[in-house]
């Protein structure tokens, strides 16, 4: 029971960096409690993202009257969706599990505890092992709101579990999770309310997005409270949201409450008790080769402190990992990290915004382009949108990207491509977009930095 490698957690971070080492000629083990592809796969991109596809037919079929075709008698079977939703899992599990079969990992169902620098317990075994990698994730975070304990008060994990066919939802937390839910929910036909702490929605995000994604929302039917506080949920027949908004006390009433308030470190009964082990808030504290304080323990993803709470970060960050384990040079440039978000129409956004340049001390340029001259998005009917293109205004080299459109996180690799490799304005505007197409809105964008825009209106003096 010997090992080059443990990999605790077989999430997009844990089988991703169990594979590469097994590539590189480590002897690997891959520990999970529960199912192979961890939060991403089972309980939150992938089923998240295939309800929201689901969503999304719901909506082209309702609007389909504005390209002459008229459906009547329009019937949405949750369960059938739900199905959907758990076949796409399956399949993508299986794959993983074969791609780890195929490797030769040998993959340990259970719970593991690290008793200390290379000695694993899971059940009654214990294992030797040279290196451990710790990739347990993250789980939903549960603030301290008096009757958060009620039944029908849920966070993702419940939502996704099971289909329901709720009239009524709130929702507290207007983040990534908070959004993407109400776009599914509100086109399942619930109605939907959100109650958000922050000044905007998705606050996180450049300020033009956070605003226009509340305008968005609220023309798609969806309450939208911000600056505003949950002070308890009741429950008298229906829940009871309790909250003061801007100053004033409000209640709103529904079926169901979803607790998308973020998400923490999953670490509970992971180091046995005389293992110290050093903390950077609830976050396990790594170097920047994601060793952690012990000497031949790593970790990444959610539970590491370096880095933000994304799979594909995860994924890269458990192969330059395991790269410094090996004593070689990391593949991927993890400055540089796209966020997404799927609502419609979707959010995408990499590098710095203009306020986040300017508290560096960089002066900008910003070319922008408005996605209602594109013809794609006149065709779809999501006029609504933006592509913002920061640079340098020194160096002109291309810093950021914030995009508000369809197709918007299909496209944000095109200018995290432009940041990693340092190219300059002049560079990314030589390329030639086709027509027709969403990214032409990239190009425009470009020539907009340059004031070269043709199909751009020309401001009013």
């Amino acid at each position: 029971m010997s090992y080059d490698l443990i990999v605790i957690g077989a999430g997009p971070g844990g089988y991703v960096a169990a594979i590469k080492a097994a590539q590189l000629g480590m002897k690997v083990a891959l520990v999970e409690s529960d199912r192979v592809g961890g939060t991403c796969l089972n309980r939150g991109c992938i089923p998240t993202k295939t309800l929201l596809h689901s969503a999304e037919s719901i909506r082209n079929i309702k609007d389909a009257g504005e390209h002459g075709i008229h459906i009547s008698n329009l019937q949405i079977n949750i369960e059938e969706t739900y199905a959907k939703k758990n076949e796409v899992v399956d399949k993508l599990v299986q794959g993983i599990e074969n791609l780890v079969k195929a490797n030769n990992i040998q993959l340990i169902f259970g719970e593991a505890k690290i008793i200390n620098a290379g000695l694993v317990k899971i059940a009654d075994t214990t294992y030797e092992t040279e290196k451990i990698l710790i990739a347990t994730g993250s789980k939903p975070m549960i603030p301290p709101i008096p009757g958060s304990e009620l039944s029908g008060v849920v966070t993702s994990n419940e939502l996704l579990a099971h289909p329901n066919n709720y009239k009524k939802l709130t929702i507290i937390g207007g983040g990534v999770i908070g959004v993407e839910f109400a776009t599914i929910f509100n086109d399942f036909g619930c109605e939907v309310t959100i109650i958000e702490t922050a000044d905007n929605l998705l606050p996180n995000f450049d300020s033009e997005i956070s605003k226009k994604i509340a305008m968005v929302l609220k023309k798609q039917g969806i309450k939208v409270f911000t600056k505003a506080v949950v002070t308890s949920i009741s429950n008298d027949q229906q829940l009871t949201c309790s909250f003061t908004a801007k100053g004033k006390e409000d209640t709103v009433t529904s079926e169901a409450v979803l607790i998308a308030t973020g998400r923490k470190p999953s670490i509970e009964g992971l180091f046995a008790a005389d293992l110290e082990i050093k903390m950077e808030k609830q976050s396990i504290w790594v170097n920047e080769t994601f060793e952690t304080s012990i000497k031949g323990i790593y970790a990444i993803g959610d539970v590491a402190s370096l880095g933000v709470q994304l799979a594909h970060l995860a994924s890269a960050q458990g192969v330059n990992a395991v790269l410094a384990m090996n004593q070689q040079p990391p593949e991927y440039n993890l400055a540089i990290i796209p966020s997404c978000v799927y609502t419609t129409p979707e959010i995408a956004s990499v590098g710095l915004t203009e306020v986040e340049a300017k508290e560096k001390g960089i002066q900008t340029k910003v070319g922008k382009y408005m996605m209602s001259g594109n013809g794609k998005t006149m065709i779809s009917g999501n006029s609504l949108g933006f592509i913002k293109v920061v640079a340098d205004a020194e160096s002109e080299k291309i810093i950021g990207a914030q995009l508000m459109c369809e197709r918007a996180t299909d496209m944000i690799s095109e200018f995290t491509t432009a940041i990693v490799n340092g190219l300059s304005i002049s560079e990314v505007a030589a390329i030639v977009h086709p027509h027709p197409t969403y990214n032409e809105g990239v190009g425009e964008a470009y020539e907009n930095l340059l004031g070269h825009g043709i199909h751009t209106m020309p401001k009013k003096r």
